[in-house]
This record gives structure tokens, sequence and C-alpha cells, in this order.
């Protein structure tokens, strides 16, 4: 009787806890907006807006409840000195996001950036509008 009562209350406390997450939907914008807050380090403008940024998708772990996401991007250039250091901004995402599991970061370069990816806040920013 008891370990039915126990089971009854984790499954409650499991439905409640999976309710209070956000959608898929709404931990990609929540991804984005972290995304935001990360610089290239050598340009004063945040990834999202430099276009360097193709698809955040997010989905929820069927086993944790929580979510994990995965973020197609590029760098300014192959050779881009500081892409170990911007991919580890953009995975550490994980850590500061509250009910996000894992981020996985995928690196392509084709389409290659251009300035024509970038937001015209990141062209004004650059003195380019």
């Amino acid at each position: 009787m008891e370990a039915q009562t126990l089971q009854k209350k984790m499954k409650a406390q499991k439905e409640a806890f999976l309710a209070s997450q956000p959608s898929d939907k709404e931990m990609e914008a929540l991804v984005v907006e972290h995304l935001k807050q990360i610089y290239d380090p050598e340009l004063p403008v945040d990834i999202y807006n430099l276009g360097l940024i193709y698809e955040v998708n997010c989905h929820t772990d069927e086993i944790s409840g929580l979510k994990k996401c995965k973020i197609i991007m590029t760098l300014t250039s192959a050779t881009c000195s500081m892409s170990e250091i911007i991919v580890d901004l953009v995975k550490s995402i994980a850590n500061r996001q509250e009910g996000l599991e894992e981020v996985e970061v995928e690196i392509v370069f084709d389409p290659p950036w251009s300035q024509e990816s970038m937001t015209d806040e990141a062209k004004l920013a650059m003195g380019l509008l």
C-alpha cells in the first residue's frame, strides 16, 4: 500500500515538474536570448545578430524531462582564431539556463557567412549602415 502511495506521489511530482518546464519553442527563444549575450571577441556584435546562428532546435529528453538543444552555426571564417572560445561559450548556455540539459553545436561552412547575414542592428554597430 505504501509503495503505491509513494509511486503516485512521485508521478504527481514528475508531472508537476514537467508542467513547469518551458515548451521546446519557449526554450529555443530563451537560448536565442543567451546567444545575443555572446559577442565575437574580435567584433562589437553578438553572434546572433552577426548572423552566425543558422538554426536553434530544442527537444525534450524522454528520460530526464529536460531540454536538449542543437545549434547549427558558422564562423566568420574557417580559420577563425576564436572558434573554440565561441563554441565553448555557446555550449555553456546549458550551465546558465534552468531546464536545459545539453547544447550540441554543429559548425558548418555551407552556406558561408557574409555581411548579408548580419542584422541591420549589427551593421549599424559596425558602421556599415
